[in-house]
């Protein structure tokens, strides 16, 4: 399980250093990862044996069903299947990189089950713009969250 939010950097080649306090949680799924985006305002890492999870229970609303078909579509256009390299970096696609505006210095937030990588600025404005309600409380709290 992934939680916190450690800074990291992307290099000029597009390449971000795991950060440290989520290697060991990341490693035991493996070193293979599904990256990705809904919406290109932040990077989601998914180990592959989750993203596999999340694929399967897509696929099962149908091939026609228009939810699935926008998910795969958004997911797949900024997706790229990557592996770790001996540093522990892994390559964030371009068109990600580029939507996101992943460069240099990013946060690094652990969601449970996967990493999203975040411009530090887009982040917190959006943290600031949409702060969590009583009302979000409220419900996940009653759910037994």
């Amino acid at each position: 399980m992934f939680r916190g939010n450690h800074p990291a950097t992307v290099d000029a080649k597009g390449r971000l250093k795991v950060p440290a306090a989520f290697l060991d949680a990341l490693k035991q799924f493996g070193t293979q990862v599904f990256i990705t985006s809904l919406d290109g305002g932040s990077a989601s890492i998914y180990p592959i044996k989750v993203w596999e999870d999340i694929e399967s229970r897509v696929h099962g609303l149908g091939a026609l069903h228009p939810t699935r078909r926008r998910f795969s579509r958004a997911t797949n256009a900024y997706g790229q299947q990557a592996e770790l390299d001996a540093q522990n970096r892994l390559l964030l696609p371009q068109n990600l990189r580029t939507a996101a505006n992943l460069v240099g210095k990013v946060d690094v937030l652990g969601l449970e089950h996967c990493l999203e990588v975040w411009n530090h600025a887009t982040l917190f404005s959006q943290i600031e713009d949409e702060p969590i309600t009583d009302e979000d409380l409220s419900y996940a709290f009653s759910k037994g969250g």
